[in-house]
């Protein structure tokens, strides 16, 4: 599970994210990142942690697979928050076919995206 630190909550930091953020599309995901964003609701000097929000529409299917692709999600951002600028927003938004792929095909989704945003490589 994502700790509740690193969870993106409002409203306003997930259209940040996607307004002003950089943006990487996948077959079953897009991801969009605002590299290392100052919370302006964070006290003090300490950098503010990596925060990480969802989205996954009805288009992907019924209440239980997207409970499933959220869960999965959840679980695979946990394991690369720590490769984020302190301070970034990510958004990961799962598109139709993500309710049909399995956990190994979103992990290979999300590392290819994080990757080109992060500027490990070309298109």
């Amino acid at each position: 599970m994502l700790p509740t630190d690193n969870r993106l909550r409002r409203r306003e930091d997930f259209a940040t994210a996607v307004r002003r953020g950089r943006r990487a599309g996948r077959q079953h995901l897009v991801v969009h990142l605002r590299s290392g964003a100052t919370d302006p609701h964070a006290p003090g000097e300490s950098a503010p942690p990596s925060r990480a929000g969802f989205v996954v529409s009805k288009a992907v299917g019924g209440a239980v697979v997207r409970n499933k692709v959220k869960r999965r999600l959840r679980h695979l951002m946990r394991e690369r928050v720590d490769l984020l600028p302190p301070g970034s927003l990510v958004v990961v938004r799962a598109l139709p076919g993500a309710g049909d792929a399995d956990h190994a095909q979103l992990a290979q989704d999300l590392d290819a995206a994080l990757r080109r945003l992060l500027g490990g490589g070309a298109r």
